[in-house]
């Protein structure tokens, strides 16, 4: 199953590595640095999954996943992390996420997730009758 996948990482290293390992396995992946660039391609192309690192300049990974589930609530988002990060209210938000991984990451495992979250989604959709 090829995936339209948005990579947000400012680790431009990691996720450019991450992004070619992804399209060698046939995926369309659009990487951005940093979280407003983020809320834009989701914009203007919605994926199928959004990679978030949490922690980016700017507008954060929680912020743009809260943002994203308010206007497509049905979206996948998977965010990453070098550490467990909990906010203010005690709340990590992981748990408005499909998956929390933690960076470095196991690219086999990082791609089963990805494939099962769209897969589970498009799964929800179907039975929902095509609503979102």
């Amino acid at each position: 199953m090829a995936l339209r996948i948005l990579l947000a990482d400012d680790e431009k290293d990691f996720v450019e590595t991450l992004a070619e390992r992804l399209e060698l396995r046939g995926h369309s992946v659009r990487v951005v640095f940093d979280g407003i660039a983020a809320l834009n391609a989701a914009a203007e192309e919605t994926p199928d999954v959004v990679v978030l690192d949490l922690l980016m300049p700017g507008l954060p990974g929680d912020e743009v996943l809260r943002r994203l589930k308010n206007v497509q609530p049905g979206l996948p988002i998977i965010l990453l992390t070098g550490h467990e990060v909990v906010d203010d209210t005690g709340v990590s938000p992981a748990c408005q996420a499909y998956a929390c991984l933690t960076k470095p990451l196991s690219f086999n495992v990082f791609l089963e997730t990805l494939e099962t979250a769209v897969r589970e989604g498009r799964e929800a959709v179907s039975r929902a009758g095509g609503r979102s």
